[in-house]
């Protein structure tokens, strides 16, 4: 299973479509700050509701593409190094694709699907359509019925953090979950970091169990997910929540956390 480090250096590569999702809880923090220290460049970052990992990345010039359907920091305000790379081009260019909570969820699910494509009700009265490539609309051969459809989503790598694996790879994951199953399933390769790794998965109520054949590298990674939080194992820390506004406001202030996060500080 190896090291965070082997793992991102093997799995993450230079201009690939990257998806690290979590909603809320499960947010793979620790892999994404591993991409930065290995110095990725070019990403496109896909996520359904990028947060400070996603400001992080931004910020460090890993980004030149954001696909998204909402950005902000959670409680506290807006990611200010987002907005810096999007209205500045600061520390480079940001290209933007916003879609709908709907839209990227029925992407990622076509694309685990192995659909071209999704149709979903949705996007009308909006202006999206009008700013987004990807969005399209279609008239049901059935009824006549105007639909929207959006391509499937298929990112180079996924990664997601989870409660636990065992041996063999098996990844078990619950509480408040996202689309972390239908990105694992949609991506080419995939990364799990877990708090542990045990011996058997015990049943748990409303468990989501990805099997060891969907999964490309799972890794342990106590406490991956913080500062968001993994139910049964850790809480969320909301003052790192609130301490990311003033770090990520000033280029030089967020530029000494960056320093300090590649020196391991």
């Amino acid at each position: 299973m190896g090291s965070l480090a082997e793992a991102v250096a093997d799995l993450v590569h230079d201009g690939d479509v990257v998806a690290l999702e979590g909603f809320t809880h499960l947010i793979p923090v620790a892999a994404g700050q591993e991409v930065i220290r290995q110095g990725r460049r070019g990403l496109t970052l896909v996520r359904m509701t990028p947060d400070i990992v996603y400001d992080q990345l931004i910020g460090a010039g890993c980004a030149t593409k954001l696909v998204f359907s909402w950005g902000g920091n959670p409680g506290v305000g807006s990611l200010h190094r987002f907005r810096d790379a999007l209205e500045h081009g600061w520390p480079r260019p940001l290209e933007v694709e916003e879609h709908s909570h709907a839209g990227m969820a029925n992407r990622y699910v076509a694309g685990a699907s192995g659909l071209p494509f999704a149709v979903l009700r949705g996007y009308v009265g909006t202006d999206l359509p009008n700013v987004t490539s990807t969005i399209k609309f279609i008239t049901c051969p059935f009824t006549g019925e105007q639909l929207a459809a959006v391509p499937a989503l298929n990112p180079d790598v996924a990664i997601i953090h989870a409660q636990r694996a065992d041996r063999a790879g098996n990844v078990q994951l619950w509480g408040l979950v996202g689309v972390q199953k239908e990105a694992v399933l949609a991506a080419k390769r995939s990364l799990v970091t877990v708090e542990e790794i045990v011996d058997e998965l015990t049943p748990v109520p409303g468990a989501i169990v990805l099997p060891s054949w969907a999964v490309t590298r799972v890794v342990a990674v106590p406490g991956g997910a913080h500062p968001s939080y993994a139910q049964g194992y850790s809480e969320r820390d909301n003052a790192y929540y609130a301490a990311w506004d003033p770090i990520s406001r000033d280029r030089d202030t967020f530029t000494e956390w960056l320093t300090a996060l590649k020196e391991g500080r």
